[in-house]
C-alpha cells in the first residue's frame, strides 16, 4: 500500500492514518533520512497515546516515508535536552520506548513496525520496544551512540542482550558496526525479512490479523507475556486465574463460544 502523507515542516512530523482497527503511524522527514527531532518524538508519543485511548483502534503500525526508516537522532536538536536529562514529550503520554519511566504510561496495545533502508540508533530501540518487526532485505542497522560520545538510553542496553545474548549485544553496542537484515533476524531483533518495498504490506497484514482477534484477550496476552519477561514466570502465572476469569465473563468470550458452535468467524467488539 501507499500510505497518505503530508508535506512535512523542516523539523519533520508524524502522520497518522486509520485503516479499520489499525492506526498507521508514519515517520515523515524523508529529506533528512527521517532524523528525529523533539517535535517528531512528541507527536510519536501522542500517536501511541491515541492508539491506547481509542477503543476503536486495536493495533498500531509504525513505518516511515521515503527510502529509510531513520538515520537516528538529529543530535543538535536533542543536545540541550540530554544535558538537562529531559524527554522530548510531556508527562502523562505513552512512552514510545516503553521503558516504564515514572510519569509516563506504558503501551497496552500491540505495535508492529516496518523498517527499511537505514535504521540507526533510535530506530533499533523503537523496534526492540515494539512487539513484531518486519524488515526489508535492504536494511542497514547500527547502534552507534558510542561513536558520538553518548550511550544508548532508549532500551538497546536492556533489550539487545535479552534478545541476542550478552556477547552479541556487546559486539554491536561497543563497536558501532553496521549489520544487515539477516543478522538482525538471527539476533531476534526482527521477526520477518521481506523484499524491499513489501515491508509495509507485510506488517499491515500481521496487524490486521491481530486486529481480527478478541481485543481484550490480545491486550491481556501481550501484558502477561511482558510480565513474564520483565518479572519472571512466577509473577506472570500469578495473574492467570484472575485474568482468565475476567476474560471469560466478557461479551467477546461469549461471542467466541457462539462462533465456535456456529462454525463461523467471530465478530469481536472489545467488551
Amino acid at each position: 500500500m501507499t500510505p497518505s502523507a503530508t508535506t512535512p515542516p523542516p523539523e519533520g512530523c508524524i502522520d497518522t492514518q486509520v485503516l479499520d482497527h489499525v492506526l498507521l503511524i508514519g515517520i515523515n522527514r524523508p529529506a533528512k533520512r527521517n532524523g528525529w527531532t523533539p517535535r517528531m518524538f512528541r507527536e510519536l508519543a501522542e500517536a501511541y497515546t491515541r492508539l491506547d485511548d481509542d477503543p476503536a483502534l486495536r493495533v498500531g503500525v509504525l513505518h516511515a516515508m521515503g527510502d529509510h526508516f531513520t538515520a537516528g537522532l538529529d543530535l543538535p536538536s536533542f543536545s540541550e535536552l540530554m544535558k538537562r536529562g529531559e524527554k522530548a514529550y510531556p508527562l502523562g503520554l505513552v512512552e514510545p520506548n516503553d521503558l516504564g519511566t515514572p510519569g509516563y504510561r506504558r503501551r497496552t496495545k500491540p505495535m508492529v513496525i516496518a523498517v527499511k533502508g537505514i535504521c540507526f540508533t533510535v530506530g533499533i530501540e523503537l523496534m526492540l520496544a515494539a512487539d513484531i518487526v518486519v524488515a526489508a532485505d535492504d536494511c542497514r542497522f547500527s547502534q552507534l551512540e558510542v561513536q558520538r560520545g553518548i550511550m544508548a538510553t532508549g532500551g538497546a542496553t536492556l533489550r539487545m542482550a535479552e534478545r541476542a545474548g550478552l556477547g552479541n549485544a556487546m559486539l554491536h553496542l561497543l563497536t558501532a558496526d553496521e549489520f544487515d537484515s539477516a543478522e538482525a533476524l538471527r539476533l531476534h531483533f526482527v521477526q520477518k525479512v521481506v523484499r524491499a518495498g513489501e515491508e509495509l504490506d507485510a506488517a499491515l497484514a500481521i496487524a490486521q490479523r491481530i486486529a481480527a482477534q478478541a481485543p481484550l484477550a490480545v491486550v491481556a496476552t501481550r501484558l502477561n507475556t511482558l510480565r513474564a519477561v520483565e518479572h519472571g514466570p512466577l509473577a506472570a502465572m500469578a495473574e492467570f486465574i484472575e485474568t482468565q476469569q475476567r476474560l471469560a465473563r466478557s461479551d467477546d468470550a461469549a461471542e467466541g463460544v457462539r462462533a465456535f458452535v456456529e462454525r463461523r468467524p467471530a465478530r469481536f467488539i472489545g467488551r
